[in-house]
């Protein structure tokens, strides 16, 4: 029931909707968002999802509205009301106040009729034929309405906005998507252990520095460039070849033109090269130096996968 309705909602898309997208898109104000009881609900969600997405939004409740919290609003906000049926007290004591102070008052409401409907500059149409409840009562298909409505409203400002991923980083610094979208290889702690040897180390040292520095590879370098890569692998692949390893150097099992990443490159791209050839390690270039390595590991610590 929930999903007909949604689908039914893009038949009541009209020109409020684009009029309205532009208002907001031109304002040089905020958006307020308010509303009661469950629609109040869906007003704090949509303004969370405005702010993320570059347009500044605040939330205020209907019922504190009209004691004390009308202060919030300024003279270039516009004020976006939800109610389904856009008659009940509060907002109907609500608009008044709002029109009086001059605001520009968006609807999203199920009754275009309503005391709501007739007093909004736009309205955007919520009208559901029926909640999902069995006595058509708690409000279920109705909200999942309006928070449609507001996610259109949303993307539709994002589009407007040229809004980035770079910009949504901006937004969201923390946890697994903030990293995703800022972390770069240089920031993983383990680029700094930098193991490496030279072409002409002998085994037992490469052996050595692979395990002081517990990542599983070692660089072989000249001049501090790239020249190679020793694996743990590349150890194990050698046991099974000699059985004398003493005369035998780094250059002699090194594989050369090892895969690399830049260190200013994002921390997810470093995930996309080693999923693709299905390795464990990268190593870190900086200005066509060696700078040290990232592991698969690290990029699990990070929450990055």
């Amino acid at each position: 029931m929930e999903s007909k309705a949604i689908f039914n909602l893009s038949d009541l898309v009209n020109d409020d909707f684009a009029d309205a997208v532009t208002l907001i898109y031109n304002s040089k104000g905020r958006v307020i968002i308010t509303g009661i009881g469950k629609s109040a609900i869906i007003a704090s969600k949509i303004v969370a999802t405005l702010n993320s997405t570059g347009t500044p939004s605040i939330f205020m409740h209907a019922a504190d509205a009209i004691h004390g919290d009308l202060g919030l609003i300024l003279e270039d906000d516009i004020v976006i009301c939800i109610s389904k049926s856009g008659n009940t007290p509060e907002i109907k004591v609500l608009i008044p106040l709002i029109k009086r102070a001059k605001n520009k008052m968006i609807a999203i409401t199920g009754n275009k009729e309503s005391f709501l409907g007739q007093h909004a500059d736009y309205v955007l149409n919520a009208y559901v034929e029926k909640e999902a409840c069995p006595n058509n009562l708690a409000p279920t298909t109705s909200t999942t309405a309006q928070l449609v409505i507001g996610d259109a409203l949303a993307v539709c400002l994002l589009e407007l906005r040229g809004f980035s991923s770079t910009d949504f980083a901006k937004y969201h610094p923390g946890g697994a998507l903030g990293k995703k979208l800022y972390l770069r290889v240089q920031d993983i702690s383990s680029v700094t252990q930098k193991p490496k040897v030279s072409a002409s180390t002998i085994i037992r040292d490469v052996i050595i520095e692979i395990t002081e520095k517990m990542l599983g590879v070692t660089a072989v370098v000249e001049n501090n460039k790239i020249i190679g890569i020793i694996t743990d692998g590349d150890l194990r692949r050698m046991l099974t070849k000699v059985d004398d390893f003493s005369k035998l150097t780094a250059k002699d099992i090194m594989s050369a033109n090892p895969k690399r990443i830049q260190a200013d490159a994002m921390a997810i791209d470093a995930l996309e090269v080693i999923e693709a050839f299905g390795i464990s390690q990268l190593l870190v270039e900086e200005n066509g130096t060696y700078a040290g390595v990232v592991h698969l590991h690290d990029l699990i610590k990070e929450g990055i996968i």
